[in-house]
């Protein structure tokens, strides 16, 4: 067969089980009520957890910052592109969060590849939740280092797997907030582990920054902790609303992920005009505490309302709220059930998730209102 053939016999493949992606095309700003196709729908399926991502104040700092630094950052931060509004949000980020300093990177996968392949490398290992997002097992399998992978959330094989496994440096990497589950890490016991066995933890905060902690300042904020063992990494795509991510811990950690991070090294600069914008959605994050009130009053509507359905929502103290459906072809189907009715909520399915626990991954927004909710459990419910 020709290389084509095989993809489309792959492709065909993957129709068959279910597993096929499709785009959906987005015709309006993201927000809970949402053009898709040329049709209306009320949308349970993006990452904007606090409503950020077209709040008008962020919209109108962007263009201020277009017409401040242009458009394009033009250059890496280490040529000519690291612009004064990108040095602003580092330090008003470090100071958000609690640590030292931060960095900037174009995305959360290029900071989680940035950083681990920065840190470890042959002669070192990686430990990861089994459960971790793709950019973390990626950026351990391009590091070089030992990559271990322990059961979700186990931390008796964790230490196992540390005491059993003698190199140079250890480096354990877990999500803070897992983004299919819906459930939170133990990080203060994984620190404690971490401490015994002369690890560092990297927690990646994507679904937890501006969600968790008070005022919104992340999941190790939330816990208390205070740490030097902790690299905290979160991404401004989800919660802030608008892109880039970053890294903060102490300033010998940043110094050297200046020096040796190659996704920070050899890219073209996040447009300054969104590091300007974060500025204003630090602002609101900081003082809008209606917004993670909303979240959770709307998280205790879904579960009271599906608490006697054919289907179990996940334990989940997030914005994140899985319905565990189970086979991949009831997923799709379900998920086309809501369609039909207006209502977008995606399927996941497997390699996303392990085989048999296709679902529904309901994202919930502070741009949702209680109405909003109550119109998904009765769909839901008449669908089961």
């Amino acid at each position: 067969m020709t290389l084509h053939a095989e993809l489309a016999a792959e492709l065909a493949a993957r129709d068959g089980e279910g597993l096929r992606r499709r785009r959906r095309l987005l015709g309006s700003p993201q927000r809970a009520h949402v053009r898709v196709d040329g049709r209306d729908f009320l949308a349970f399926c993006s990452n904007d957890y606090l409503g950020l991502a077209s709040d008008p104040r962020i919209v109108a700092a962007a263009k201020e910052g277009a017409d401040r630094y242009g458009v394009g950052a033009g250059a890496s931060h280490l040529i000519l592109g690291h612009a004064a509004a990108h040095h602003e949000l580092e330090a008003a980020l470090a100071a958000f969060v609690g640590l030292p300093q931060t960095l900037l990177f174009s995305t959360g996968y290029m900071a989680n590849m940035g950083v681990v392949s920065a840190l470890v490398g042959r002669g070192d290992a990686v430990f990861a939740d089994r459960l971790n997002h793709a950019s973390l097992n990626d950026a351990a399998l391009l590091s070089r280092a030992t990559f271990r992978r322990y059961p979700h959330n186990d931390l008796e094989a964790l230490e196992r797997q540390l005491r059993n496994t003698p190199v140079r440096r250890r480096l354990v990497i877990v999500d803070a907030v897992f983004s299919m589950d819906g459930d939170i890490a133990p990080v203060v016991e994984l620190l404690e582990v971490c401490a015994r066995h002369d690890a560092y933890l990297l927690i990646d905060d994507a679904h937890g920054f501006g969600v968790l902690g008070a005022q919104g300042r992340g999941t190790h904020i939330h816990f208390g902790i205070r740490s030097d063992r902790l690299i905290y990494m979160a991404t401004q795509g989800k919660a802030a609303g608008v892109s880039a991510a970053y890294v903060a811990g102490s300033e010998a950690l940043i110094e050297s992920l200046v020096q040796h991070a190659r996704t920070y090294i050899y890219t073209t600069a996040t447009p300054p005009l969104l590091a300007h914008a974060l500025l204003t959605s630090l602002q609101i994050i900081e003082q809008e505490e209606w917004r993670r009130a909303r979240l959770r009053e709307l998280a205790l509507r879904l579960k009271q309302g599906l608490q006697d359905v054919a289907w179990r929502l996940l334990p989940s103290g997030t914005p994140i709220q899985p319905l565990l459906v189970g086979g991949n072809v009831e997923a799709l189907a379900l998920s086309a059930n809501l369609a039909e009715a207006g209502l977008l909520v995606p399927a996941i399915r497997p390699p996303t998730v392990p085989q048999g626990t296709a679902r529904l991954r309901i994202s919930l927004s502070a741009d949702h209102s209680i109405g909003d909710v109550d119109r998904l459990v009765s769909t839901l419910r008449q669908a089961a």
